[in-house]
């Protein structure tokens, strides 16, 4: 994968300014960036890299990666300290803009606490995917196109160098996992509304890339296959083992009726035969559904390490 290229020297990566695409002409344009091709070679890497291995299994931690987990306990620590307000609407509550206000003005700190020193310069471009990734504050709501920040913010702590190749099962069973905790608790406390949702044609509310890396987790294991995970008590038994039946279990603790009605597209996903097909089509549905529609891509920001220039190699 891309990641395992040595980083070119770090300068020719800061201080270019933001641009969002903001035509949907520019659509060819971004299948066409260096940032696509950076994001996609990072998702992929990590889909190879989680393959097979369960949650529970045993990794290296390094010190960024616990320095990321720390980061994610702070903005879980603040949605205790700001609990959600009294208003008449059931939607969307206020609260949530008070805690965002919080991270906005410190996300650049907060890099700079995961980053090396000589790497300063990269926290205010860093920190700007960091932002974008838990909701909006406007809208209140939360969708795909945010967790795509959050895997960006990580694919461009991989291209300054800061997580390694050797990181790789850290990255989505520690980091990735604990940002999915936290954005759970955001979704409960603040009744998050789905952004740009599709309704039941969706796969999930608020999450993709857990059911990719989780379906890779899968990928030949001995007993459980695709038909397993809208049984209850195999979901039970296993989740704490496998990203996908955790995100199965959240969404049967946030929805009623049957799995069939609410989960339409899930539910059509268990009948395919192998986790290998499901994660194969998961990632062409990824790339149809998410990277590649307009409301979902629309606000995604490009600078000098995730440059809108075409690709190159």
């Amino acid at each position: 994968g891309a990641s395992e290229e040595v980083a070119p020297p770090v300068q020719q990566y800061f201080m270019v300014p933001k641009k969002e695409i903001n035509m949907v002409s520019d659509m060819v344009k971004w299948k066409r960036s260096q940032a696509y091709a950076d994001y996609m070679g990072f998702i992929l890497t990590l889909n190879e890299g989680v393959r097979g291995k369960k949650l529970t299994c045993e990794y290296k931690v390094s010190e960024p990666v616990e320095k990321l987990v720390a980061l994610l306990n702070t903005l879980d620590r603040w949605i205790d300290e700001t609990p959600p307000v009294d208003q008449p609407s059931r939607f969307g509550n206020k609260a949530f803009r008070t805690w965002y206000a919080k991270l906005d003005q410190e996300a650049e700190k907060l890099v700079s606490a995961v980053i090396p020193k000589n790497l300063a310069d990269a926290a205010p471009e860093v920190a700007v995917y960091l932002k974008e990734s838990v909701g909006n504050s406007t809208r209140i709501d939360y969708g795909t196109g945010h967790e795509a920040a959050f895997a960006a913010f990580l694919c461009c702590l991989c291209k300054i160098g800061v997580l390694r190749v050797d990181d790789q099962m850290a990255i989505v069973f520690k980091v990735f996992n604990r940002y999915l905790e936290v954005m759970r608790k955001l979704q409960k406390t603040y009744r998050m509304e789905p952004a740009g949702s599709q309704g039941v044609w969706g796969l999930d509310d608020f999450q993709f890339l857990p059911f990719i890396w989780g379906s890779s987790q899968l990928i030949d294991h001995p007993s459980l296959e695709p038909r397993h995970f809208v049984d209850e008590k195999v979901v039970n038994e296993n989740h704490k083992d496998f990203m996908f039946l955790e995100c199965i279990l959240f969404i049967t603790e946030m929805k009623t009726g049957p799995f069939a009605e609410h989960s339409n597209q899930l539910w059509n996903i268990s009948a395919v035969p192998s986790w290998s097909k499901v994660n194969q089509g998961l990632i062409r549905m990824y790339k149809a559904e998410c990277l590649e529609k307009f409301p979902v891509i629309q606000h995604f920001k490009f600078g000098s390490l995730l440059p809108i220039q075409p690709v190159t190699s």
